[in-house]
């Protein structure tokens, strides 16, 4: 039976995201700035705390799935979730951008891990409930990607104001006091969060239900789930895909700064009419770098995406994206410190690349949760969703502990800026380019082993509509 969703529910269930968002990008290009030089943590160990955090809250994921597969109210399985996280992830998001005051960098390490482990793991208790809400409000595959369409131009406007506006709001908040800036900053974010997870809580219905009489078994649950190709294909994606972005994205920041030519950058952006210097032309060229990350994905997720993915399929759409998308990241190794207009233009042509596959990802998880139903009579959406967030996770935190090591090897000094060794660059040149784009190349070939086409999925989705409607029994 298809379920067709309103327009006030795919905005509604999108605003969850959005308050993902508002952390999430954050921890992506800025937790390591802010662990470097707010903190004042060497680069080797930011990076190690980038990766204890995630790993550790990681291996929550699964269980969380467990248990909200499970989970029965009258509000659905997986919508309380939202509503119980919501106020605490606000404040672990506060805890983990606030600098205590700590002088003694072995606490300040210990209070970063500390504060990051709480705010994934709280991310993992409300995102995985939240992604497989998306997998059982409808089981029509159109419907399913309009919301996801409509989701992620939303996040894309969450990641347009958190990468185009968090360095100004710090100036603006700060005054010449970054840590006080930035947690202003945080503030703001969080209660943005807390009052959109309310909104997606209200506006949000569940109605595909496990196959009657289903019994639960946490062991088939984990067999089957392992078991399965497409989950398998898109586990090894996710993880090598984050930890590529957040190793780009963690690096980017530093590319800016360190490498970049600050005259250059002035000269450039006074020629767009900004009224910029050299002291602050890092903070208005990264901050517009982000914008126009932001801008170009979300007219892709907007104008190509859909259209893409109903005429050529999920899997051909994000193949294709994805390369180009590689490619032009390791573009990013080739222009030289002046060459500042060359480098907007490969941000352009990687974000019109990576756009349109934004909102294919959790749209692909939801169908391979399908296609577990659809082979083994059994369904495990939140189990299911659980161990890609868990990659996710996990590539988020390996690719920031990579930055953060590279950095290190390389020379990085907190707190001088753009005075950087030649080496130093390098380092900072190869974790925006190369190293990423090969990271990329891995999720790609796994990608190929995702079987789940635009035919074999009509298909599928026909014979589960039978069956809900004939209430079949096993």
């Amino acid at each position: 039976m298809k379920h067709g969703i309103t327009m006030r529910e795919k905005v509604g269930y999108s605003l969850g995201d959005v308050a993902a968002n508002l952390a999430f990008q954050m921890m992506m290009i800025y937790q390591l700035k802010f662990y470097t030089d707010i903190f004042g943590l060497d680069g080797a160990i930011a990076g190690t705390v980038l990766l204890i955090a995630p790993l550790v809250s990681a291996f929550a994921d699964p269980l969380i799935g467990i248990i909200t597969d499970r989970t029965s109210t009258r509000w659905g399985k997986y919508r309380p979730w939202i509503l119980w996280t919501a106020l605490p992830f606000s404040v672990f998001y506060i805890l983990a951008f606030w600098n205590p005051g700590i002088h003694d960098k072995t606490l300040v390490a210990v209070y970063a891990t500390v504060s990051y482990i709480l705010l994934l793991t709280m991310y993992g208790l409300n995102n995985t409930p939240y992604a497989s809400l998306g997998g059982v409000m409808t089981d029509d595959i159109r419907e399913r990607t309009s919301i996801n369409k409509v989701r992620f131009v939303c996040t894309s406007i969450a990641q347009f104001v958190v990468q185009g506006f968090t360095l100004p709001l710090v100036d603006h908040f700060g005054n010449g006091n970054p840590a006080h800036g930035w947690r202003c900053t945080i503030i703001l974010f969080s209660i943005l969060a807390f009052v959109f997870l309310i909104i997606c809580f209200l506006s949000t219905r569940e109605r595909i239900q496990p196959p009657p009489q289903q019994q639960m078994s946490i062991k088939k649950d984990v067999v089957k789930t392992f078991g399965s190709v497409p989950w398998r294909s898109l586990f090894v994606l996710v993880l090598f895909m984050f930890i590529a972005l957040a190793m780009w994205g963690a690096s980017t920041n530093f590319y800016f700064q360190s490498y970049l030519d600050q005259s250059a950058l002035e000269q450039f952006l006074s020629r767009l009419g900004f009224n910029v210097s050299t002291e602050n032309a890092y903070i208005i060229g990264f901050s517009l770098f982000n914008t126009l990350n932001a801008v170009v994905q979300f007219m892709g997720v907007l104008f190509l995406s859909g259209f893409l993915a109903n005429r050529f399929g999920k899997k051909t759409t994000f193949l294709v994206g994805l390369s180009l998308c590689t490619f032009f990241t390791a573009l990013f190794f080739l222009p030289s410190p002046q060459d500042v207009g060359m480098v907007y233009l490969l941000c352009f042509l990687k974000s019109l690349a990576y756009g349109p596959t934004i909102p294919l990802l959790w749209a692909m998880v939801a169908d391979t949760a399908d296609h577990m139903e659809y082979i083994n009579h059994r369904r495990a959406t939140g189990f299911c969703f659980s161990g890609v967030i868990f990659a996710l996770k996990s590539g988020m935190g390996i690719g920031g502990a990579i930055a953060g090591l590279i950095l290190s090897l390389f020379g990085y000094v907190s707190g001088f800026g753009s005075l950087q060794s030649e080496t130093t660059v390098t380092g900072i040149r190869l974790v925006s380019s190369l190293f990423p784009a090969l990271l990329l190349i891995v999720g790609i070939v796994s990608l190929c082993f995702y079987p789940i086409t635009k035919s074999y999925n009509e298909k599928m989705q026909t014979e589960l509509a039978h069956r809900r409607h004939s209430k079949y029994k096993i």
